[in-house]
């Protein structure tokens, strides 16, 4: 199956806005290689419509999933408890660190499993609570 992508640079660590269609694998790899240099920022689309978009951005073991449901919608992904409500966590949206509630922070292994299932089946309700932005 193939998807249209986004990603960051694992050689230059900022985000390369141009759009890639390739197999899931081609994407599992950048997010592996991301996975090594410790953080990252992946947009994800199917190659048949321009929405919905889902985003993943994480720094080390914590991560926050966005969902573009259009142009001028998005969600966050309600957190999984890795941290604490009143917490504050770090990721890289596109270049740039954005801090975070534990409210929205995902294990960023469960987070990247979420946008792998988005990749097969393109649904979006099915991964959890989304909080309209």
């Amino acid at each position: 199956m193939s998807v249209m992508w986004a990603a960051t640079s694992p050689e230059s660590g900022l985000f390369d806005p141009v759009e890639r269609r390739s197999e899931v694998k081609d994407l599992s790899d950048r997010f592996n290689n991301l996975r090594s240099c410790g953080q990252g920022y992946v947009e994800v689309r199917s190659p048949d419509k321009e929405f919905p978009v889902l985003i993943l951005a994480f720094r080390g073991d914590h991560a926050v999933v966005h969902l573009m449901s259009d142009a001028e919608r998005m969600s966050l992904l309600a957190g999984d408890g890795i941290v604490l409500s009143g917490g504050e966590v770090e990721v890289p949206i596109m270049d740039d660190l954005a801090t975070f509630t534990g409210d929205f922070v995902l294990d960023t292994d469960r987070a990247w499993g979420m946008v792998y299932d988005f990749t097969q089946t393109q649904a979006v309700g099915s991964l959890g609570e989304w909080c309209a932005l």
